[in-house]
C-alpha cells in the first residue's frame, strides 16, 4: 500500500495535531487504508461494495468473519476480544509490522501521561492470565501491553485473584514514597485491590499514577461512579492520578486516556465522530449517540474504521484545558440492547 508517514507521525508529540492538520492526515490515510484493505482482504471488500466507500465496520462483524489483509502465515499474533460463556469473539490479526506500530504507539501515548522514565510497575491482576502468548484475550492482550511500559514488574494477585500480600508489601517497601505505575482493570481493582485495602483499614505508601479502563458496567450495577472511585483509589494510596481509558482489542494501541481534567482524548493517531444511531448521520458537538472510533495503526486487519456499542459525546476539539490538542469527549457505556462485553465484566470467580 501507499505508506502513511508513520516515521513522522513517531517523532512528533501525541497530541500536537489540531483539527486542520488531522483532518488532512486523515483524509489521505483512511483512503490509503481502505484501498489496502479492499484489495487484500475479500470480506472487507464485500462489506465496502454494499455500504459503500469508508463506511465504519461494526465491531461485531469481527465476531462473524475473518477479516484480515495478510496471509496466514503472516499472522504472528491473535487477538480475541471478552465474551462471556456462549459468546462469540472477536479475532483480530497481527503481523509484525502492526504489532510493533501498536506498542509504539500505546508508548507514546502512555508516557505522556506517566513521563518518559520508566517506572515501577504494579499490576493489579494475576499473572496467569498471560498463558498464551500466541492467543491473546483482551484482558492479557492489555496487561502485556502497558506492561512494557514499566520495570520490576509485581502482580498484585495470586492465581485465586486474591491479595499477593507479601509481592504487594515487598513492592511497597522497595518503593515507598517514591513514583510508581499502577494498572489494571476497573472492576477488578475495586473488588480484589480496592476492598481489601478497605477492610484492614491499610494505605500503600505508593506515589504516582495508576491507569484503568473496562469493566464499568458491575460498578455501576453496585453504584460505584468515577468519582467514587478515584477518591476510595487515592484513599488506599498515595496516587497523584488515577486516570481511565477507553478501548478495545480491535483497535489496540489506539487507546484514548482520560486527562487531569477528566475528558477522554483522541491522539494523533485515532480519532472519533459521534453518530446518530437512528440514521447514521454524523452528530453535532455536545450531542450524544455512537462512537464511530477512527485508528491509523492497523494494515493487518480492516479495523480502521470501526462502529462501536458505545455512547459518547464530543465535548470540545484543540481547547481542552489540559493543553492536549485534538477531539476530547466523554464515554456514556454500551448503548441499550448492545451486547455487553468488557476486559473485566467477564471476569468470574471460580
Amino acid at each position: 500500500m501507499e505508506q502513511i508517514d508513520f516515521e513522522y507521525l513517531f517523532s512528533i508529540p501525541p497530541y500536537s495535531l489540531d483539527r486542520k492538520e488531522k483532518a488532512a492526515l486523515y483524509d489521505s490515510s483512511l483512503k490509503k487504508l481502505s484501498v489496502h484493505h479492499c484489495q487484500n482482504c475479500r470480506a472487507y471488500q464485500r462489506i465496502i461494495s454494499i455500504a459503500g466507500e469508508n463506511a465504519p465496520i461494526p465491531v461485531r462483524l469481527f465476531k462473524e468473519y475473518e477479516l484480515r489483509s495478510i496471509p496466514s502465515e503472516q499472522v504472528v499474533k491473535t487477538m480475541t476480544s471478552s465474551g462471556t460463556t456462549g459468546q462469540q469473539v472477536s479475532k483480530i490479526y497481527l503481523d509484525r509490522e502492526t504489532s510493533v506500530r501498536q506498542s509504539k504507539v500505546l508508548s507514546k501515548i502512555v508516557s505522556d501521561f506517566t513521563g518518559k522514565a520508566r517506572l515501577p510497575m504494579l499490576i493489579i491482576d494475576s499473572k496467569a492470565v498471560l498463558k498464551n502468548r500466541n492467543m491473546f484475550s483482551a484482558r492479557g492482550a492489555g496487561i502485556l501491553g502497558f506492561s512494557m511500559l514499566g520495570r520490576d514488574l509485581t502482580y498484585a494477585l495470586d492465581e485465586d485473584m486474591e491479595m499477593d500480600w507479601p509481592a504487594v508489601e515487598a513492592f511497597c517497601e522497595k518503593y515507598r514514597d517514591q513514583n510508581v505505575f499502577m494498572f489494571g482493570f476497573t472492576y477488578m481493582i475495586w473488588q480484589h485491590f480496592y476492598q481489601p485495602l478497605k477492610k484492614q483499614n491499610k494505605q500503600l505508601p505508593l506515589k504516582g499514577v495508576l491507569i484503568h479502563g473496562g469493566g464499568w458496567k458491575k460498578l455501576q450495577n453496585s453504584a460505584v461512579d468515577i468519582e467514587e472511585f478515584r477518591t476510595g483509589l487515592m484513599q488506599v494510596t498515595k496516587l497523584e492520578k488515577v486516570l481511565n481509558y477507553y478501548g478495545m482489542v480491535e483497535q489496540t494501541g489506539s487507546i484514548f486516556i482520560e486527562c487531569e481534567r477528566g475528558h477522554m482524548h483522541c491522539s494523533n493517531y485515532s480519532d472519533i465522530i459521534i453518530r446518530r444511531p437512528q440514521d447514521f448521520s454524523v452528530a453535532e458537538q455536545g450531542e450524544r449517540g455512537l462512537i464511530e472510533s477512527l485508528s491509523l495503526l492497523p494494515t493487518s486487519y480492516p479495523g480502521h474504521i470501526l462502529l462501536t456499542e458505545d455512547e459518547g459525546e464530543i465535548l470540545g476539539e484543540d481547547d481542552c484545558p489540559c493543553g492536549r490538542k485534538g477531539k476530547y469527549f466523554k464515554v456514556y457505556g454500551r448503548m441499550k440492547g448492545a451486547e455487553i462485553r468488557g476486559c473485566s465484566d467477564t471476569y468470574e470467580r471460580r
